[in-house]
């Protein structure tokens, strides 16, 4: 991770911090446009890692708003252990959305919210059938899932900012 955090800062990416070992970076930056954010990291860390990594980037008020909105958070018996935020790196079509197959006998939960997807898996991530891959093939976006406690504590982190 420290590799990570040197490569953000020579990007000009300021007041650089990770969490656990899975990627998750968060830092300040003068620059507005998470467009352009988006690409100076994705081609740095193919420069320096050699490897095309697609970036999915939130600010502080978009994890704001993911904490306030989780659908599942007041439910009846919703242990916060099994439940799980998947970043998407766009709003899917609202088409593909719509008519998104379910897999048969499940009792996970979820609920799209622009680019989020609430998960309430009662028998954990792990069995569910709602993985990364089920939702980048049937929304055509790329996702990453964080768990509850996850997307807690990088608020946490940027917020202390």
């Amino acid at each position: 991770m420290l590799e990570l955090i040197q490569l953000y800062e020579t990007l000009g990416l300021t007041n650089v911090a990770t969490y656990i070992q899975s990627g998750n970076v968060v830092f300040d930056c003068a620059e507005n446009d998470a467009e352009r954010i988006l690409n100076l990291i994705e081609m740095g860390i193919e420069q320096s890692f050699g490897s095309s990594v697609r970036v999915i980037l939130r600010d502080k008020d978009s994890f704001k708003k993911i904490l306030e909105n989780n659908p599942f958070i007041n439910q009846k018996g919703a242990d916060p252990e099994k439940l799980h935020v998947t970043f998407l790196s766009e709003i899917p079509q609202e088409s593909l959305v719509r008519n998104l197959p379910l897999p048969a006998y499940n009792s996970d939960e979820f609920m799209i919210y622009d680019r989020e997807v609430y998960l309430f898996c009662p028998k954990g991530y792990g069995k569910t059938k709602f993985s990364n891959t089920f939702f980048e093939k049937k929304l055509s976006v790329t996702a990453t899932t964080r768990n509850w406690k996850t997307v807690n504590a990088l608020y946490e982190i940027a917020d202390r900012r």
